[in-house]
């Protein structure tokens, strides 16, 4: 008789700490207290562990490859890369279930579920295999994380900073198989934030 109750009481902690788990994927889209655009962290900048946010499980999984952890073969996440809360991508063949809109935050390293406060700079359109994604490429709000001082918008970045176009182009072309990315375009801060509202739940 006690076996049963044991398990049953172990099935209620586990069930109760699963309820307690932050859904990130259900966050709003702007903090409620700044009105700031939040970034969900689910890759550390400096990382080449890729991660996923599951949001049945609402916890953060390693990509798999052939059963294994997936690494990246080639330089590390050059920022912190994660998603924008409450947001949704239409459906597709290599996007099933509606994911979140991917953004890059470029700033110091950040663990997994950080969320942060960001303003977007940029929206960087790639091919992957013939499928279109789109990245919001952001800094942080608050001026002490900055690690590019007064690079709040597109304009600015490219002005200040040209060399990091040219990076991330770099990166993003070379962190999957050789060929499988095409950099399709960039375009400024009020583009970002037109299609983060588009795609808003």
């Amino acid at each position: 008789m006690r076996v049963p109750a044991l398990l049953t009481c172990g099935a209620a902690i586990l069930s109760s700490l699963s309820a307690c788990r932050t859904d990130y994927a259900h966050l709003p889209t702007f903090s409620t207290d700044r009105k700031l655009l939040q970034v969900v962290v689910v890759a550390p900048a400096g990382t080449n562990h890729e991660q996923r946010y599951d949001a049945d499980k609402k916890e953060f999984v390693p990509m798999q490859l052939a059963g294994a952890d997936h690494l990246l073969e080639f330089l590390p996440f050059p920022g912190n890369y994660g998603f924008i809360p409450s947001t949704r991508l239409p459906t597709s063949t290599t996007r099933p279930g509606n994911p979140p809109l991917a953004a890059l935050v470029l700033a110091e390293s950040e663990p997994a579920g950080t969320v942060m406060e960001v303003l977007p700079v940029a929206l960087l359109l790639l091919d992957v295999n013939g499928e279109l994604e789109q990245v919001v490429v952001s800094v942080p709000a608050r001026p002490a994380q900055q690690i590019l001082p007064h690079a709040t918008d597109w304009s600015s970045l490219r002005r200040r900073y040209p060399a990091v176009r040219q990076s991330l182009n770099l990166w993003f072309q070379n962190r999957s198989r050789p060929g499988s990315t095409r950099i399709v375009g960039w375009k400024d801060e009020q583009a970002a934030a037109q299609q983060i509202k588009n795609l808003m739940d």
